[in-house]
């Protein structure tokens, strides 16, 4: 697996393309094309946000992107709440696919939902956000500190450009038929924060998985970009 590929990077949730800003050069100048795409609802494309708007939307996104320029021998990497975009694009697209990382993200297998995949205590606070300030369909955004971003210039960076991410995106299960199984994936865990992905982790490895460390907070593409990116490319193309 060696030569040209191509990364497809897909952001969590309340980001949006632009958050790989500091990895995709850094892809780009090693020689790959990058792709960066904002998931439909949020940031560049919050105007395009509804209570309709769910993983099933997020997945079609990206499947949209792959088929649309043709892009095969794809590393697909998926932060966060894109795991489980991942995890659904790979069951659709297999055939699309060299590769699947899941960076501090879920691991899901068919039935689950991401609400469910995440510990009691932070999805209570979800919950909680969503039936309040959300008016029972949207995740206001997190605060960035508990994630880990404790630099002010990243924190004025990311703030102004967060928007609230769709609810059902996080209730609605994956469907999976197991046509994405033997995709090979790996794991990249964030350890430098309260580690909520590490369950993630320990299904990766599970599943034969190689799991990678970053000594950052869960926005390693803002507060680790270069560890990021060689990890990825060395990844990418083992």
């Amino acid at each position: 697996m060696s030569g040209s590929r191509v990364f497809v990077l897909l952001h969590g949730a309340w980001h949006g393309g632009w958050v790989w800003r500091r990895v995709a050069p850094l892809l780009r100048a090693a020689g790959h094309e990058v792709h960066t795409p904002t998931l439909t609802g949020v940031s560049d494309r919050a105007h395009l946000l509804d209570p309709r708007v769910g993983l099933g939307t997020h997945v079609q996104d990206v499947v949209a992107l792959l088929e649309a320029h043709d892009l095969r021998d794809v590393v697909l990497v998926g932060h966060s709440y894109a795991g489980q975009v991942v995890t659904g694009v790979a069951d659709r697209v297999p055939e699309r696919l060299a590769k699947r990382v899941h960076l501090d993200a879920f691991v899901g297998d068919d039935g689950d939902a991401a609400i469910d995949l995440l510990p009691t205590t932070v999805a209570g606070h979800y919950r909680e956000s969503v039936s309040g300030p959300g008016f029972g369909w949207l995740i206001p955004v997190r605060s960035l500190s508990v994630l880990g971003v404790e630099d002010q210039a990243d924190l004025d960076w990311l703030t102004p450009r967060l928007t609230p991410h769709p609810w059902l995106s996080y209730t609605e299960p994956l469907r999976l038929t197991g046509k994405g199984d033997h995709i090979p994936g790996a794991f990249v865990e964030c350890i430098d924060w309260m580690r909520v992905f590490t369950p993630h982790a320990e299904r990766a490895a599970a599943r034969g998985w190689p799991v990678h460390e970053i000594a950052t907070g869960h926005e390693a593409m803002v507060t680790a970009p270069r560890e990021l990116a060689a990890l990825l490319l060395e990844i990418g193309t083992a």
